[in-house]
C-alpha cells in the first residue's frame, strides 16, 4: 500500500514573526522545543501528559496556524464565543505535504457546546443536543469522517466512556486507513494506545518520545488499579 500523502510534515517556528522566549506560551519547555527544534509529525501522533503541561496549547496552536477555527470544526467553521487559546499560533510555521490534502477537523473538547450550537443555528449535523455528550460527539466524528486531511483531538476522552473511547478508537483507525492525518492529546490510556502511533510525553522536560508501556499514564494507571488504596490513603 503506497503511503499517504501527509496534510502535516513538520511544525516549527515562524521566522517572520519571532516570539519573545520570556513570555507565555514561549515559557513552556515543550512550545520552547519546538520553536528551538521543531516537531516532524508522522500519520498518527499522540501528546500524553499531565495538566498545564502544554499540551492543549500546542494543539490549539497547530490547528490555529493550519487553518482550523479555535474552538472546532473545520476549515470554514466561522463561529466564535470568548477567545481563551493562546497567540502562538501566529508563531509557528507548518511545512505540509505537497499535494497533500489541505482539509482538516478539529475536536476540542472543552468547546463542543458551541460547536453544536453553531451547526444547529446553520443548519447541518443534526440534533446534537439532543444525545448525550457521548453519543454526540461519536455521532460528529463519524458524520464528518468523509474530511480527508489533518484530524486534531484534543481531551476528547472528556466526552466519552470506556466503550465510548473505544468506538473513538475505531473511528480514528478508519480515518487513518482513508488517509487521513491524526493529532490527538489525551489523559486516557485507551486513546494513547491508537496502533501506530508515534507517542509523545509532555512535561517539563519538553517533549520526549516514548513506548506505549513506558508512558507515565500507562504506569499510573495501571499501578491505580492494581493497588486503588495506596493512591486513595493519601486522600485523608
Amino acid at each position: 500500500m503506497e503511503a499517504p500523502l501527509l496534510p502535516l510534515r513538520e511544525v516549527r517556528r515562524h521566522e517572520l514573526a519571532p516570539v519573545d522566549p520570556h513570555v507565555w506560551p514561549a515559557t513552556l519547555p515543550p512550545v520552547r522545543q519546538i520553536l528551538s527544534d521543531g516537531l516532524e509529525l508522522g500519520q498518527v501522533t499522540v501528546l500524553t501528559g499531565d495538566n498545564g503541561a502544554g499540551k492543549s496549547t500546542l494543539v490549539e496552536a497547530i490547528a490555529g496556524a493550519y487553518g482550523l477555527n479555535a474552538e472546532g470544526g473545520g476549515t470554514g467553521a466561522m463561529h466564535s464565543t470568548r477567545v481563551t487559546e493562546s497567540p502562538l499560533a501566529e508563531h509557528l510555521q507548518l511545512v505540509r505535504g505537497a499535494g497533500a490534502s489541505k482539509k482538516g477537523f478539529f475536536l476540542r473538547a472543552e468547546t463542543m457546546h458551541s460547536l453544536f450550537t453553531y451547526y444547529e443555528e446553520i443548519g447541518v449535523g443534526g440534533m446534537m443536543h439532543e444525545r448525550s455528550h457521548g453519543e454526540s460527539f461519536l455521532a460528529l466524528v463519524a458524520e464528518r469522517s468523509r474530511i480527508r486531511g489533518l484530524w486534531i483531538l484534543d481531551e476528547s476522552e472528556s466526552a466519552l466512556s470506556l466503550s465510548g473511547c473505544l468506538a473513538l478508537l475505531g473511528l480514528l483507525r478508519d480515518l487513518i486507513e482513508n488517509g487521513s492525518q491524526i493529532l490527538l492529546s489525551t489523559h486516557s490510556p485507551v486513546l494513547a494506545a491508537l496502533p501506530g502511533a508515534d507517542l509523545y510525553e509532555v512535561g517539563e522536560w519538553g517533549l520526549r518520545a516514548a513506548a506505549y508501556d513506558d508512558l507515565d499514564l500507562v504506569r499510573t494507571w495501571r499501578s491505580f488499579l492494581g493497588a486503588p488504596q495506596r493512591f486513595l490513603r493519601h486522600l485523608d
